[in-house]
């Protein structure tokens, strides 16, 4: 088995993500990281919040003892520098294929990186709702299993959001706390085929 270190490029960050806190079953805060910051640091129970990225509907901590406003490194700092070309956004990781697949690359036009990245693009393209649906879908999921594991219903919801089941899942988690009920609804709004 052939292995190369090719440059794929990294996946650009939004520029400022969002997060959601929730005090039990309760919305307390939202925003960019600097004003969750900036509210959970006014309350005395901010320890005990729980704090979600909008993206992913992944739970993430936050250092209340951290400036608001990321530091920027310093100008005698010095940057070590990887393979790749950073400056473009490309990075080099190592991929395994079989031999089969190293020699078809190999006879691509500009050769195997040049081929690798125009397959990825295509396939982003062609899957690109999909992508979406299952992105939306995943964060509800991350979201419910943080917060709402415990409420009634929360299995034939998880069943119903995965089968794609938009108006099941609606009554099962309708229940729910309001603020809980109208987080999942936000996260999974794109998870839902528009047929």
């Amino acid at each position: 088995m052939n292995t190369s270190t090719l440059a794929p490029t990294t996946p650009t960050a939004s520029a400022s993500p969002t997060l959601t806190a929730f005090s039990g079953f309760q919305r307390v805060a939202g925003g960019t990281r600097a004003e969750v910051l900036a509210q959970l640091r006014q309350r005395a129970d901010a320890a005990s919040v729980l704090l979600f990225d909008d993206a992913t509907g992944a739970q993430v901590d936050l250092d209340l003892r951290e400036d608001a406003a990321p530091t920027e490194p310093e100008a005698h700092d010095e940057v070590p520098r990887g393979v790749g070309r950073p400056k473009l956004g490309v990075v080099a990781r190592e991929v395994t294929l079989l031999p089969r697949h190293w020699d078809w690359l190999g006879r691509q036009p500009g050769g195997a990186s040049v081929a690798l990245r125009r397959l990825v693009d295509e396939a982003r393209r062609v899957n690109a709702d999909r992508d979406t649906e299952r992105a939306a879908r995943e964060a509800a999921y991350r979201f419910m299993t943080a917060i709402a594991g415990n409420l009634p219903g929360f299995e034939e919801a998880t069943r119903a959001l995965f089968a794609g089941e938009r108006e099941r899942f609606n009554a099962l988690v309708a229940p729910w706390p309001e603020d809980i009920e109208a987080h999942l609804q936000k996260l999974s709004a794109a998870g839902w085929s528009a047929a």
